[in-house]
């Protein structure tokens, strides 16, 4: 593989970008007009324009970017997450054109992109699932006799998506009605499919996902956990690895699950396995994603490893650099994602222009950015800015090094989710891990209670520098009283 087209933008186009030339890879960017003088693109040897601003007249033109692999002499694409990173038919066309996506196979993300298929896949690998079933409705009147026999509170959700959309939760039956067409028609102009399913509501759900890897030759790995429970409209904000509430048996048992799935779908490359773990620890399955994730820092962190670099490697026929008993955790390592949202108006995204942007840093911070001060956030894209990611030798420490991060970092012209992050950071249940993906719910119902502890903070900050200035004043009023003056204004009163 001597020459890589990189199908995206922003952070993780730049981060893939850096790998590839570490691998003495040429890179190929591409863009859209509101991308032309992106980092990304003055970064990669060549860069090449696909379109106007939009996703869809850009990112998403299929045709056009393999013309340009054609032309270019392109032997390897390298999807990123979002956009074309788990297009199946995308997949089959690089594939017919003889060049490699470094990615699983089509197969494989047919497979995992519909979560009814994935249900019925791991369940003769004695994955553990979600009490449920794993078949469309569209009957309502039999989805309620299903639900009943569940047992309320349920979810709905849709077969064919995520990131929260087309899902609905459902107390009891006298809502169920309406609450599935809400989910079957959003999951229609979300995904153009309107399938969903029904499964029992997890209470005290915990969001934890493990990093899995598998070659072409029957290899299969896991590369440990991260947890990724405080999350607004279903997405997720702050991740770390590895989980503060598993234990090593645990985290043997989910992560042999992990690899029981890749098993189930004949998996290569890099994916990562879903799962939620209830109050009693126990797991289930929820999804698995078949590209990189948006948080492998962390596990990249605690590792030691290039993510990216063992995709390519994958990618050209390789087997995998590292067998299970090889691999270790090192230290703790927590993600910010730095949105450009209000977190006071309901994380509204809040589209502007930086003017000013200064980065943290140190040996143990590391921030995976997309732009640069005096740069537009576009409202074609994703909101995200950066993600902040810092490690410590312990959770405790990785904690307090991340808040000094966030202090550190400078960024004016738009409100972001930084002080978001560092509220949570500094809140008990997260200091003490006991917490879950209704963080938001119970903490943050009323984001004025951000602004009190910010209003706390900046009080004590007050009073402790106050309180240090009255003692240099005494200091030195005691030092002055001491000596005898001697100043030409002294001596001109005498």
């Amino acid at each position: 593989m001597k020459k890589v087209l990189i199908a995206n933008r922003g952070e993780i186009a730049r981060r893939v970008i850096r790998t590839l030339k570490k691998m003495q890879i040429a890179t190929v960017a591409i863009y859209s007009d509101i991308d032309r003088d992106a980092p990304h693109v003055r970064e990669a040897d060549e860069a090449v324009y696909v379109g106007e601003s939009p996703s869809a007249e850009s990112y998403l033109k299929q045709d056009i970017i393999l013309d340009y692999c054609k032309k270019l002499g392109v032997d390897g694409i390298h999807p990123g997450y979002g956009f074309l990173s788990e297009n199946a038919g995308f997949a089959r066309k690089v594939k017919a054109e003889g060049i490699t996506l470094i990615g699983p196979s089509p197969e494989s993300m047919e497979m995992m992109g519909d979560k009814l298929r994935a249900k019925q896949a791991v369940k003769s690998f004695d994955v553990p699932l979600v009490p449920g079933v794993d078949e469309a409705i569209t009957d309502v009147d039999k989805a309620i006799t299903i639900a009943e026999e569940v047992g309320y509170p349920i979810l709905i959700k849709a077969s064919a998506g995520g990131g929260g959309k087309g899902m609905r939760l459902v107390e009891n039956s006298a809502d169920f009605r309406e609450q599935m067409r809400l989910a079957q028609n959003e999951a229609r102009s979300s995904f153009g499919d309107d399938a969903v399913f029904i499964e029992k509501f997890v209470t005290k759900p915990r969001h934890i996902e493990i990093q899995v890897f598998a070659d072409n030759f029957g290899n299969a790995v896991y590369l440990f956990e991260r947890e990724c429970s405080i999350q607004r409209r279903h997405q997720k904000v702050v991740e770390e690895a590895p989980s503060a509430v598993l234990t090593p048996e645990l985290r043997k048992k989910m992560g042999e699950a992990a690899v029981q799935v890749c098993k189930a779908c004949n998996y290569q490359g890099a994916g990562t396995v879903e799962f939620l773990l209830d109050g009693e620890m126990n797991f289930y399955f929820l999804e698995m994603n078949t590209r990189l994730q948006v948080e492998h820092p962390v596990t990249e962190e605690i590792t030691g490893l290039d993510l990216v670099e063992w995709q390519v490697r994958v990618a050209r026929g390789e087997k995998l650099p590292k067998e299970q008993h090889e691999l270790q955790i090192n230290g703790h390592a927590i993600e910010i994602r730095v949105y450009a949202e209000d977190t006071l108006n309901g994380f509204a995204p809040d589209i502007g222009k930086l003017e000013r942007y200064r980065i943290p840093s140190g040996r143990s911070v590391r921030v995976d950015d997309a732009y640069e001060e005096g740069m537009q956030i576009p409202i074609y894209y994703d909101p995200m800015i950066a993600k902040l990611v810092v490690w410590g030798k312990n959770r405790k420490q990785a904690i307090q090094r991340t808040i000094k991060a966030i202090n550190e970092y400078q960024i004016a012209g738009v409100k972001t989710t930084l002080d978001f992050g560092k509220y949570v950071l500094k809140h008990e249940a997260f200091i003490s891990g006991n917490f879950d993906t209704n963080f938001v719910k119970h903490y943050f119902s009323d984001p004025l209670v951000m602004v009190e502890a910010m209003k706390e903070e900046e009080d004590a900050l007050a009073h402790a520098i106050d309180a240090i200035w009255t003692s240099i004043k005494e200091r030195d009023k005691s030092e002055f009283a001491s000596r005898e003056i001697t100043s030409s204004w002294k001596q001109s009163q005498d």
